[in-house]
This record gives C-alpha cells, sequence and structure tokens, in this order.
C-alpha cells in the first residue's frame, strides 16, 4: 500500500542533511538490518548506521527486499525489537514522507493542535497534496473530511484552507496589492474595535508567500508594529498561534522550524516528537537551513543542544542525521 509513494521525491534535496547514498547495495543493508534484528540482542548500532545514512528512497528499497528476504515487513521487526523513542524515530525512517505526515496528522486530529498547526503553516502546497493522498490511501477518507470534525471556530476555518494545499503559487508581487492588503488589515485589527478574523485568515492563507513578505513590509509603514506584533495583541488561543505560525513560515521556514526544535528542549523535559517530526521530516528538505538559524537564533549549535538534551540510542539517531556544523 506504501508503493506509489515510494517515487515522491522530497521537494528539494539540496539542503538537506541526508542524500542518497552513492555506495548504496541494498542486499548488503538487508542482510545486515537481518544479522542486528535476528541476532541475540538487538545491534542497535547497525540499526542507527544502516537507516540514517541512507535516503528515504533507498530504506524504501531495502524495507521491500527485506520483507521479500525474511516474509516479515521491516517496520514490524523493528517496532518488535526496539521501543520508546528510539523505535519512534526508526519507525518514522523508513515510512515514505507523505505517509509519515498523514500519521502525524492522525496523531494530532483530536489531541493537539500545535502538531496541526505546525504542519500546515510550513508546508508547501506539493507536500500538502501528498499528505492528502497519503492520507486517502491509509484510511479511506479526505483529510479534509476528518479535519472538519476535528477543528472548529476561527481557527478551522484557517486550518482548514491551509490544508487544501491551494495557496496562491505565483512568484509575481503586485505592490499596489500588498499595499491594500496591509490596509485591510491594519483596518481589521489595530484600527477598529473589536478584530475582523475573516480578514487576516483570508489574507495570510490565500496569497502568495512573496506576496505576503511584501505586505508585511507595507504593514509595518501603516501601523508602525509588525504584523505578527498586532495579531499577539489582537487575537488569542490557537487562532493566535496558527496566525503567528504563518507569519513566521512566510519570512523564514527554517526559523520557525529552528524555534519549534529550541522550545522542544527548553523547560522541564524533552518533547521529543516535536523532534523527531522535525528532525526526519526536514531531513531531506532543509535540515541545513534549520541548523545555521538555529545558531543564528540561539547562539550555539543544534547537534550540541542535542548531545546535552537527548541520550542514548534516540539522541544518537537524531546526532546522525543533523550533523555537525
Amino acid at each position: 500500500q506504501y508503493l506509489p509513494f515510494v517515487q515522491l521525491p522530497p521537494t528539494s534535496n539540496t539542503r538537506g542533511t541526508v542524500k542518497d547514498n552513492p555506495s548504496f547495495k541494498v542486499d548488503e543493508d538487508v542482510s545486515a538490518l537481518k544479522k542486528a534484528i535476528e541476532g541475540l540482542g538487538t545491534t542497535e548500532k547497525t540499526l542507527i548506521e544502516v537507516l540514517t545514512q541512507r535516503s528515504n528512497a533507498q530504506r524504501q528499497l531495502i524495507a521491500q527486499a527485506y520483507e521479500k528476504a525474511t516474509g516479515r515487513k521491516l517496520v514490524d521487526d523493528l517496532k518488535g525489537d526496539t521501543h520508546g523513542d528510539f523505535e519512534d524515530v526508526l519507525v518514522a525512517l523508513v515510512t515514505p514522507p507523505a505517509v509519515f505526515d498523514c500519521h502525524e496528522v492522525i496523531k494530532g486530529a483530536g489531541t493537539t493542535e500545535s502538531i496541526l498547526t505546525e504542519i500546515f503553516a510550513s508546508k508547501s502546497n506539493k507536500q500538502i497534496k501528498a499528505l492528502s493522498e497519503a492520507y486517502m490511501a491509509e484510511t479511506g477518507k479526505s483529510v479534509l473530511h476528518d479535519l472538519k470534525g476535528e477543528v472548529s471556530g476561527d481557527y478551522g476555518k484557517a486550518l482548514l484552507i491551509l490544508a487544501e494545499g491551494k495557496r496562491d503559487e505565483s512568484t509575481h508581487v503586485d505592490t499596489a496589492k500588498a499595499k491594500a492588503d496591509a490596509k485591510a488589515l491594519y483596518e481589521a485589527g489595530e484600527k477598529k474595535w473589536g478584530t475582523d478574523e475573516d480578514k487576516f485568515i483570508d489574507i495570510l492563507c490565500h496569497r502568495s508567500i512573496p506576496q505576503l513578505r511584501q505586505t508585511l513590509v507595507e504593514y509595518k509603514e501603516i501601523s508602525k508594529k509588525t504584523l505578527q506584533e498586532s495579531i499577539e495583541s489582537e487575537m488569542s488561543g490557537n487562532l493566535e498561534t496558527l496566525l503567528v505560525a504563518v507569519v513566521k513560515c512566510v519570512k523564514n521556514v527554517p526559523a520557525y522550524l529552528a524555534e519549534r526544535l529550541f522550545k522542544s528542549m527548553r523547560g522541564a523535559g524533552t518533547t521529543e516528537s516535536v523532534l523527531t517530526r522535525i528532525i526526519v521530516s526536514r531531513s531531506e528538505i532543509d535540515l541545513m537551513d534549520i541548523r545555521a538559524e538555529y545558531k543564528k537564533l540561539f547562539g550555539y549549535s543544534l547537534y550540541s543542544q542535542l548531545e546535552s538534551e537527548v541520550s542514548g540510542c534516540y539522541g544518537d539517531v537524531l546526532k546522525h542525521l543533523c550533523g555537525q556544523d
């Protein structure tokens, strides 16, 4: 059932940390994994070395060959032989990217809006389309249909627009329109008593990224505040979080994700699910950029933070994927 998604290339692999391994030999990897799993006590080191140093497309070939050789699914054997965060991250690695995203949405619906916010604010139309196709293949239902039952109010309205994956993709910037939108946003928020949320939702969820970048500039001219500051003072709850995430992603997706990683390792305890999701899902897209933004924002490398915050086999996997700056 995963086959249709095997061929989906990552959006662009120039800024990923994980690339196709040039000396990839599927049979050697399969026998190494078999030995690691079937021997006395699982050899975690082998699992880590093989799975973190191959691209997702190569891992799919390994999974197919593994099943042919053993009659068992690689993902089931990994689940049976490992546990906790280590199991979760290995399962994530052998899952096709769109299917992994789809599983995260299923997890996010009904439990935590922050997963949905992060996924739909940071993904391109193409990634959302792949996610939707995987969701349909996995559940037999449309992701929009299921989300409608989970989210409500203005937050739901905004999230569903983003989940359609139909944001304008033109690269042309219309300055006059940016000025008009900035004025409309100012009049819908700062300037009036009470906020016209619909105006914010409409503009932020439909306009192209380059167009919105110009709108942010024009907004600051009129308002003397940034649009993010206005949203933070005018709104609250999930809608505020979502629209702020959209504004941050308009400016710089890797910086937004670097901040999510930072927050997941701050305070009491680490939110491993956030670390796993971002590091695995961006490892073939822009993890190098996320690393660079992390250092710029927080003054030390993501690698060194992982070293001090996450330990054991799980930490080793994340550090392998992240790589040193």
